[in-house]
């Protein structure tokens, strides 16, 4: 089993990649904060392992060994953010921190059973998807708040868990996953927008739209319980 640092560089690796599954090494050292020489260090000992390749213009992505051990690095962090705010009680604000520490010690055993506990979850409290136990996982929405058009109705599906701080202020308004929402004004000159939450009308910027993620429905719905 590779080590603790191995398994943060993959899981990088993972989700900065774009779609032709690669991504730049500058990227990778901006995300886990660390230099140029590190990432380049690093990078020279998983191609040795067989984890990561080097495709056009020096950008780098991971081998099927490589892209097994990030999924099932991403799995345990989001059955442990689940459980961490099902069971006991951490807010989704919270919960990233204290699984970036766990995910790296919990046996597979210990997965199996929160995995059962939660009665399998297909999501973590983000909206991100959890990766099965055989490395399957869906697709996650890509169409961001922003992109609505007033009078469109939708289902808000994932949001972005880069930053706590982020998180409590859209906790604020109820934009959790699972919540109906609908565009109804874009002020012109990227001024903000004015969104239907449930039933409360909210005014959002459009860089802060831009980390939620929804898909459209066709008429208003209720709010999932």
């Amino acid at each position: 089993m590779v080590g603790s640092a191995v398994q943060d560089y993959l899981k990088s690796i993972y989700k900065l990649k774009d779609s032709d599954g690669l991504t730049s090494p500058s990227s990778v050292a901006e995300r886990l904060e660390v230099s140029a020489a590190a990432v380049s260090k690093m990078m020279k000992r998983l191609t040795d392992l067989n984890l990561v390749q080097t495709g056009q213009n020096h950008r780098i992505g991971l081998t099927p060994a490589g892209e097994k051990i990030a999924l099932e690095v991403i799995r345990h962090h989001r059955l442990l953010e689940l459980y961490l705010t099902e069971a006991l009680g951490y807010t989704w604000d919270q919960v990233d921190h204290e699984a970036e520490k766990l995910e790296h010690v919990i046996s597979e055993e210990f997965e199996d059973r929160i995995d059962e506990l939660l009665g399998f979850p297909t999501h973590d409290p983000h909206g991100d998807p959890i990766p099965s136990r055989n490395g399957d996982i869906e697709p996650p929405h890509q169409l961001a708040l922003g992109a609505l058009e007033p009078g469109q109705f939708a289902t808000v599906r994932r949001v972005s868990d880069a930053d706590p701080a982020m998180l409590r202020y859209l906790g604020q308004m109820g934009l959790y996953p699972r919540t109906a929402v609908q565009m109804l004004q874009k002020e012109p000159f990227g001024g903000p927008l004015t969104v239907r939450v449930a039933d409360t009308e909210r005014a959002i910027g459009r860089e802060l739209a831009a980390h939620v993620f929804v898909s459209r429905d066709e008429a208003p719905r209720e709010v999932a319980a």
